[in-house]
């Protein structure tokens, strides 16, 4: 019975020593080698802390720079929109807003955030990059605003906006989103009509983008412009899709208007309608060969144009630019513009059937493609 007892009580001893001991040698080695410890608690947080500050600071440095656009014809107010103060010159201020806002119009005011009017004068405007500059005597307590870039833009980044949706009683307006996609080619019509007749190159962000936002800057979470508000997804069950051009195409059109520049295209001088219109019209599908659903039939040729001396024939269905496919007069456009005045391109069409190609040297023309 006694040895029962003495073997139970040193039992007990040695899982005190033990316990001990454990503790002990767990010290020792947090103390010895501390960062083994302390790299497993760094990752967990690491893991877990989520943090979401405002962007007050940054709406802040942009906030009075942003302008209301009135476009008038005669007296009358025919249209309105956003636009921002882009850069000063001596006592000159110049604003950047869409060529879309200022279209049609003969004068054109703006307004800043504390109620002053202003008379504004047009400097350029181009419809294909949906830009336009604006002339102002500059305003004591306005600052232009900062430029970003896009390149280093990830989807997912903070963004905002700063403009006049819907009506003037919700000027500077704020939304913030995130930036949702990049390089995003959108058609846009420049008339009435149904379809397309460009392509633009945008920034695709969810921060809210009303009518009257076009113009606005869209910026980043230091509160940099990196895009110009250009159009929203305007269809039923379509929500939180908004555009803008990236900031570095926007520089290039504004300093070539600020510098009296006007915007030349390269031309072909045709005229046309896509195949995919055509199919169901007689007088334009006979040109169409079994098999070709898409591309741009040519339906007119100017005298002495770019396609009369590379021998392009009314008919001659163009499918590629540069080996490029274009499926459409949009995308025609789209990939002729990307060249410059006395570049030469490659052709390929399709005539009786039977496809070709043939080089042809670009010159200008401001209105015709």
């Amino acid at each position: 019975m006694k040895q029962k007892a003495e073997s139970k009580t040193r039992l007990i001893v040695y899982t005190i020593f033990g316990i001990l001991f454990g503790v002990f040698l767990m010290y020792g080695i947090m103390y010895k080698f501390p960062a083994i410890f302390q790299e497993t608690v760094t990752k967990i947080e690491r893991d877990v802390t989520v943090t979401d500050e405002g962007i007050a600071d940054a709406v802040e440095k942009v906030y009075n720079a942003v302008v209301i656009v009135s476009n008038y014809k005669g007296d009358s107010l025919y249209s309105f929109g956003s636009g921002f103060v882009y850069k000063k010159d001596d006592n000159k201020f110049y604003i950047v807003t869409n060529h879309h806002v200022i279209a049609d119009g003969d004068n054109y005011k703006i307004t800043y955030e504390d109620g002053e009017n202003i008379e504004a004068k047009l400097l350029g405007s181009d419809k294909y990059a949906d830009i336009a500059i604006l002339e102002v005597k500059a305003k004591d307590g306005v600052e232009p605003v900062t430029i970003g870039k896009t390149e280093t833009l990830r989807v997912g980044d903070t963004t905002f906006t700063v403009g006049a949706p819907l009506d003037n009683v919700y000027s500077w307006t704020v939304t913030r989103g995130i930036i949702s996609g990049k390089e995003r080619q959108v058609p846009v019509s420049l008339s009435s009509s149904s379809g397309s007749d460009f392509i633009i190159n945008v920034l695709q962000t969810d921060a809210a983008v009303n009518s009257g936002n076009s113009g606005g800057p869209l910026c980043n979470s230091n509160g940099e412009v990196i895009g110009v508000i250009s159009a929203k997804i305007k269809s039923t069950g379509v929500e939180g899709m908004g555009f803008a051009i990236p900031i570095e195409s926007v520089i290039e059109k504004a300093e070539a208007f600020i510098n009296g520049e006007s915007s030349e295209y390269p031309y072909l001088g045709v005229g046309m309608i896509n195949v995919s219109d055509a199919l169901s019209v007689p007088l334009y599908s006979r040109y169409i060969p079994e098999g070709i659903t898409s591309g741009v039939i040519i339906n007119n040729i100017d005298t002495g144009s770019v396609a009369e001396k590379a021998k392009l024939k009314v008919g001659d269905i163009i499918t590629k630019i540069n080996d490029v496919e274009i499926s459409n007069k949009a995308y025609l456009r789209y990939e002729l513009y990307k060249h410059k005045i006395g570049d030469t391109i490659k052709i390929t069409y399709v005539r009786n059937g039977k496809e070709d190609t043939v080089s042809a040297k670009l010159t200008s023309n401001v209105e015709t493609s």
